[in-house]
């Protein structure tokens, strides 16, 4: 290599370096997560109905992995094969199950750690996202927010869902794709999409899709975006036909499991028609709460899904869901605005035992969908970097959710970006206020 490569490798060997989170964010937010679980108790669930409120329809199946029944009964009882739910995390649940007891206390103790896990390793993508796409400053206020604020982590601590493990895959795949079109670095090494890397973006878009198949709205636009920064195109082609591949072969078996189970193709999951009547059939009003099946044997829509077998149970409510759209589409459009004032808003909680801590609840959501989107919309104006990617996040993540139902943790996988371009927002403003200070002078 001659001087000027040399000089030329070392300038971007210490571009990137200059990226990379202190890992200290990672152990602060791993600490605080796991000493509030352990105070708190939050790993003591209830008992009532069979713990249902311990990983709900995930640990079930989980139980039937475990007690020998197959990736099966979601609800109560032995209700056979189930595709209601991806595979991913039921995994990760049978396997803490496997090794600590079924509905233990340990066991609800290392899954949430787990969970901290992840949220925490998301401060580091925070960081490295806002670091290659703003300044610094921006990455370590947006990345101690993360690591700190308890919004950020209410699913790590309190959920037994695959919340906080969506959201960190989806922020590591922002990191690469920025890395890959070597965002922020000074002088970008020739081979920064390398078969290694498209072999990655392939595998974590596979767990992205049997963790939170919601996600996958976005995997052309980061796909092809990440193609359009390529200096070489057709060996990027290339190479993202490689990453396809990959990512068909890790899917391969889940759906090649439900071929068997069910005879029919069934991608990810098969709950669709089932939301789609519970957020918009007949005396619906947006929400599926009390509308899906309910846990005790005696419960009517358990009798039919027993009876019928998740497939034509699933198709039936997805039908009758149609059919009732068709006859009412003022309603539906209404019930759509609807979850899509409530997905940025706040969705209501039916369980707030007080106005005023409800209201700061809602203060507490809306207010960072405010100051996100403010400052993705300053940051477009700017054109900073990879804000048109970003905006595609903004724009597509949601879309599912304004259609069929709407909960807070389905904001959770954004979260991470809205909490960057609400510190740049923020951050800009003070930038403006100093300058005028200094003219003042």
């Amino acid at each position: 290599m001659n001087a000027s490569g040399a000089r030329q490798s070392a300038t971007s060997s210490k571009s990137r370096s200059t990226f990379r989170a202190p890992l200290i964010l990672f152990w602060t937010g791993l600490f605080i997560r796991v000493l509030y679980i352990t105070i708190a108790h939050t790993y003591r669930f209830s008992s009532f109905e069979d713990h249902f409120t311990f990983g709900y329809e995930m640990a079930r199946v989980a139980r039937a992995l475990v007690t020998g029944f197959g990736y099966a009964d979601p609800f109560s009882g032995h209700t056979g094969p189930t595709a209601w739910v991806p595979p991913l995390y039921p995994l990760l649940i049978a396997a803490v199950f496997k090794l600590t007891g079924i509905y233990t206390l340990k066991s609800a103790w290392i899954l949430l750690t787990l969970n901290s896990v992840f949220s925490a390793a998301t401060a580091l993508c925070v960081h490295e996202i806002a670091a290659r796409c703003c300044n610094r400053r921006v990455a370590l206020w947006s990345a101690w927010i993360w690591a700190l604020y308890p919004a950020a982590m209410q699913y790590a601590t309190r959920w037994v869902w695959e919340t906080s493990l969506s959201t960190f895959l989806f922020a590591a795949v922002l990191v690469l794709a920025l890395r890959m079109r070597a965002v922020g670095e000074v002088a970008p090494t020739p081979n920064r999409q390398s078969i290694p890397q498209w072999l990655l973006f392939g595998l974590l878009w596979a767990l992205i899709a049997l963790s939170n198949s919601t996600l996958l709205l976005f995997l052309p636009v980061c796909g092809i975006w990440i193609l359009i920064g390529s200096p070489n195109k057709p060996v990027a082609l290339a190479r993202a036909a490689l990453a396809a591949f990959l990512f068909v072969a890790c899917i391969a078996p889940w759906v090649w499991r439900n071929w068997i189970s069910f005879h029919a193709f069934i991608p990810m999951r098969s709950n669709l028609g089932a939301e789609l009547y519970a957020g918009n059939g007949r005396g619906s009003y947006g929400f599926r709460y009390g509308v899906l099946i309910g846990l005790p044997e005696q419960d009517t829509q358990h009798r039919l899904y027993v009876q019928l077998g998740e497939i034509a149970y699933v198709k039936q409510r997805g039908d009758l869901a149609k059919a009732w759209i068709r006859a009412h589409p003022g309603h539906f459009a209404a019930l759509s605005l609807k979850r899509f004032y409530f997905f940025w808003a706040s969705v209501p909680h039916p369980s707030s035992k007080h106005w005023f801590l409800d209201f700061v609840r809602q203060v507490n959501y809306c207010l960072p969908s405010i100051t996100g989107v403010l400052g993705l919309a300053l940051s477009l104006k700017r054109r900073t970097p990879a804000a048109g990617l970003f905006a595609w996040a903004f724009v597509l993540l949601p879309v599912t959710y304004y259609f069929i139902t709407v909960e807070a943790r389905f904001r959770h996988p954004l979260e991470p970006l809205i909490v960057i371009f609400s510190v740049y927002l923020f951050q800009s403003a003070t930038s403006r206020s100093d300058r005028l200070d200094e003219r003042s002078f």
